[in-house]
């Protein structure tokens, strides 16, 4: 049975609910929205999106609909996986559940994010590539402002380096939080 909470939480955690945080994020770091995989993103999250948006309005440059979209796929993914280990817990824990595992997904994928990102630009520095424009999209906002307190060390830039250990930290604390 582990087996298969395993699959189902991997399906709806790492592949739905990332896709809604993407959804999320993206336009926040004005994110190339025409990108061919800003648009994929798009139409697997449009459908629940849309019609939540005919009620909730963006609010500035915050969409209120994919927001609250994210959270009731976060919700029926902690649900689902909640009642496949036979947990039953109080509202109360389900939403802090819910609450952990948003901060504690969005930080790991700024993680897997920078480090795609690192390794896209040893691999073919200087390329252009949908990918590419995604990922300096949503890492150099985090990157860049430690880039200008931490210079280059002999041309080698240690910036992403840096920046992981401060997510690290920060899951870890999160982690020890709510322990």
């Amino acid at each position: 049975m582990s087996a298969v909470i395993y699959i189902v939480n991997a399906v709806l955690q790492y592949l739905l609910v990332t896709a809604f945080l993407l959804r999320v994020l993206l336009p926040l770091a004005r994110a190339n929205m025409r990108n061919p995989l800003a648009q994929a993103m798009l139409r697997v999250t449009s459908p629940l999106v849309m019609p939540l948006r005919r009620i909730l309005p963006p609010i500035g440059r915050i969409d209120t609909a994919s927001i609250v979209a994210l959270l009731l796929v976060q919700l029926g993914t902690t649900l689902i996986v909640s009642m496949l280990s036979g947990y039953i817990g109080t509202s109360a824990s389900i939403a802090l559940v819910v609450i952990y595992t948003l901060v504690d997904s969005t930080l790991q994928l700024y993680s897997f994010a920078i480090l795609i990102y690192v390794v896209l630009s040893w691999v073919a520095p200087g390329t252009y590539s949908p990918a590419n424009d995604l990922l300096a999209s949503l890492c150099e906002p985090l990157l860049g402002p430690v880039r200008r307190l931490i210079p280059s060390i002999a041309g080698l830039d240690l910036t992403p380096v840096f920046v992981l250990i401060g997510l690290q930290a920060l899951r870890i604390a999160l982690q020890n939080f709510i322990s």
